[in-house]
């Protein structure tokens, strides 16, 4: 199994480096642009179908509101960033942090029910300040976020490093016969290193990624909320929140598949000692750099 794990990422990290070298991921990102531009064009074609009461509309509404997340999570996006990271940098296994993408990406939608909802009769705002509160204040908390979570990695891994360097120092020191009584941990335990995280983490992964609720949704809530089908504008936000999660959680089994390749072979060694915990500073440093960037970019 390592060795499949191995070839298996060897060969994602092939495709990766051929898109990134051929310009095809710009391609890919201007495709994903105008797709998600058109099935924007399709929602107001939708909501127009919905508001003549057309038979079949709201199938070919929430389709197509799935379509809007699918597109929009494909290009740049603050989700993918987080879990991608996350699952990297961590030892989780691929059903719980996909759990935890979905998660994320429905709790998303949630936020964006909510801030409709008490922006338009509490608050009574009007779209484009709701817009602008999503955009100037919600987006670079989110990022805020996301760059916390990040240095929270690379710290945890440094105190990783650490306590490895201190194992390894009282291995060398500390010579004495192993027999059946012995009883003293001389090195950390992989499979403790590799125990699978804890409701803290997950918290912290869904309410970053949560903070900030996706324009297109705002836009569907706000105009069925006028037109007085507002129940609608929940279901099409949630069918966007499936399409974001639909790629989502396929970068949380890239990750988690591209970790365990890197540590193939290393289960149980001296090594993942100090790797696992090196992943982890790498990857989350890397995450808090690009979301400080993002977030400096958004104020």
């Amino acid at each position: 199994m390592p060795r499949v794990i191995a070839v298996a990422t060897l060969l994602l990290i092939a495709a990766l480096a051929a898109l990134y070298l051929s310009g095809a991921d710009r391609v890919v990102l201007a495709w994903a642009v105008e797709s998600q531009r058109e099935a924007q064009n399709g929602i107001a074609r939708g909501l127009r179908a919905l508001r003549g009461g057309e038979p079949a509309a709201l199938g070919g509404f929430l389709a197509v509101c799935f379509a809007y997340g699918f597109f929009h999570a494909v290009g740049p996006g603050h989700g993918k960033m987080l879990i991608g990271g996350y699952g990297a940098a961590r030892a989780v296994g691929a059903v719980k942090l996909s759990a935890v993408a979905l998660a994320s990406s429905l709790a998303q939608g949630a936020t964006a029910v909510a801030l409709v909802a008490a922006g338009l009769w509490l608050w009574r705002i009007g779209r484009q300040e709701m817009t602008d509160l999503a955009d100037r204040l919600l987006a670079p908390l989110s990022f805020g976020a996301i760059a916390l979570v990040g240095i929270w990695l690379a710290l945890r891994g440094l105190r990783g490093l650490i306590r490895a360097g201190q194992a390894a120092d009282h291995g060398h020191h500390h010579h004495h016969h192993h027999d059946a009584t012995c009883c003293h941990a001389h090195a950390p335990d992989a499979g403790a290193l590799a125990q699978a995280t804890g409701w803290r983490d997950i918290a912290l992964l869904i309410g970053a990624v949560a903070i900030r609720p996706c324009t297109g949704a705002l836009f569907v809530l706000i105009l069925t909320a006028q037109m007085g089908i507002f129940a609608f504008g929940i279901a099409g936000t949630f069918a966007m929140a499936l399409g974001t999660a639909s790629v989502t959680v396929g970068t949380a089994i890239a990750a988690v598949t591209l970790r365990r390749g890197v540590l193939a072979g290393m289960t149980d060694s001296a090594a993942l000692a100090r790797v696992q915990p090196l992943i982890e500073i790498v990857v989350g440093g890397l995450v808090a750099v690009l979301a400080i960037s993002l977030a400096l970019g958004a104020v």
